[in-house]
């Protein structure tokens, strides 16, 4: 792995440990506390989403170059789009399963990276743990790997291959496409950013992004001055910050961020960006 890139991984992840009720954030920034809220652990899903996720479709893949992953594919035949999945600090959750077969029913072969190699966890404490001990080098290699098994699939179409990422997994999804000139698109929800400009200048893929008004790492104004970056290169980007919203505000297992109006418009854009730019 290209030591520029490895340094990329570990910028936008240095500060994403700071513990909250969801998956980590974004270190604060000088003028920000220090102080963490103490961590909770996240509730239990609604009855009816335990019985989706248990009823999600998929299988365990593992790749020739390594790292392994989580499949979802169309019932379609022929070339399809396809999306890499990647996961918040959890892991690749039923969540994340559950998202996966989400984007399978709407005729994208979907593949969830694992980036922590088959360990998952529900307590806070453990995520951060895992999140601390993953190998920046490791994860970015990972993720190429299950960009390039994608691309060789005779089912996808490899010039028609995206990224999706939460938090954690929203950081790494920006940081491949600052790494992957390949990739067609990429939905950063509520991850670490980049303002420097020749990593802006590098990202070929369109963007899209979520991010929540009341997240206490990645404030409004940095939201603000990742877009106003984006738009001086005249990059072809979307964000938006909801205003009210917490972080971790799409995945309904988080207690406290989980907010289901602002969820409910956030996979709304991401299903209107991916098909049009897929």
């Amino acid at each position: 792995m290209n030591r520029a890139l490895v340094l990329l991984a570990a910028v936008l992840l240095a500060g994403c440990d700071t513990k909250s009720s969801g998956p980590p954030v974004a270190a604060p920034s000088s003028a920000q506390s220090s102080a963490a809220a103490p961590p909770a652990a996240p509730s239990a899903p609604p009855a009816d989403s335990v019985a989706a996720q248990a009823a999600a479709p998929g299988q365990a893949v593992s790749f020739p170059s390594g790292g392994n992953g989580w499949l979802g594919v169309p019932a379609t035949p022929g070339k399809h789009p396809a999306i890499l999945v990647i996961q918040e600090w959890w892991g690749v959750t039923d969540w994340i399963k559950q998202d996966v077969a989400r984007f399978a029913s709407q005729g994208y072969v979907a593949l969830a990276v694992d980036l922590y190699r088959g360990k998952a966890t529900s307590d806070p404490g453990e995520a951060h743990e895992l999140m601390r001990g993953l190998p920046e080098d490791r994860a970015m290699g990972d993720m190429k790997a299950g960009f390039d098994w994608l691309a060789a699939r005779p089912d996808v179409d490899p010039q028609r291959i995206g990224i999706i990422g939460w938090c954690m997994g929203g950081g790494y999804a920006l940081a491949f496409a600052v790494a992957e000139p390949r990739l067609k698109a990429a939905v950063v929800n509520y991850g670490r950013l980049v303002t420097d400009p020749a990593k802006v200048d590098a990202i070929h893929a369109a963007l899209l992004g979520n991010f929540a008004g009341l997240d206490r790492g990645i404030e409004p104004k940095d939201v603000q001055a990742f877009a106003d970056t984006l738009k001086k290169d005249h990059k072809d980007a979307d964000i938006k910050v909801y205003d009210g919203a917490k972080h971790a505000f799409m995945n309904p297992n988080s207690k406290e961020g989980y907010d289901e109006a602002a969820a409910k418009d956030a996979w709304t854009r991401i299903d209107g960006f991916f098909s049009h730019k897929l």
